[in-house]
């Protein structure tokens, strides 16, 4: 963990994160984005399309993965880009507890820029039942002067 960014250099690891998901998030998620989409909420129409069960919001948990990289910088807006690939759906089961998702990253690479700026190369990874729910997840981060 990395306390002063001004020092981020390859290899440091960000402060991990869990989150659990559960169906009153999809349903707030599925107010605010306004994807109704039956499979986040129906596990008839989950399973009808081949689903495990009902599926967290592809975005929603993009968002989460991104988490780990705001609150690590302190200002999400430093990060000056962002992107995942989905690989494997969050399955959210009717219950209190709701799906655990782990978060983690860690600096792949710090560049300086022609302005002089240091951007730090963040690989997001997120786990859900021990599996990666996404791939290729990579933020980039201007860090503060040294």
């Amino acid at each position: 963990m990395v306390s002063d960014l001004s020092d981020v250099s390859v290899g440091d690891e960000l402060p991990p994160l869990s989150v659990r998901v559960t169906r009153a998030d999809l349903v707030r998620y599925a107010g605010a984005s306004g994807d109704f989409n039956p499979i986040h909420w129906s596990d008839r129409v989950a399973g009808s399309v081949g689903l495990p069960g009902v599926i967290a919001h592809g975005m929603l948990t993009m968002a989460l993965a991104g988490r780990v990289v705001t609150e690590w910088v302190g200002d999400p807006g430093a990060v000056v880009s962002y992107g995942v690939r989905f690989t494997r759906p969050v399955v959210v089961p009717d219950d209190d507890e709701g799906a655990l998702v782990e978060l983690s990253g860690s600096v792949s690479e710090v560049t300086t820029g022609a302005d002089g700026c240091r951007v730090a190369r963040v690989a997001v990874t997120a786990r859900f039942d021990g599996r990666t729910v996404l791939s290729r997840g990579v933020a980039e981060v201007r860090l503060p002067q040294k």
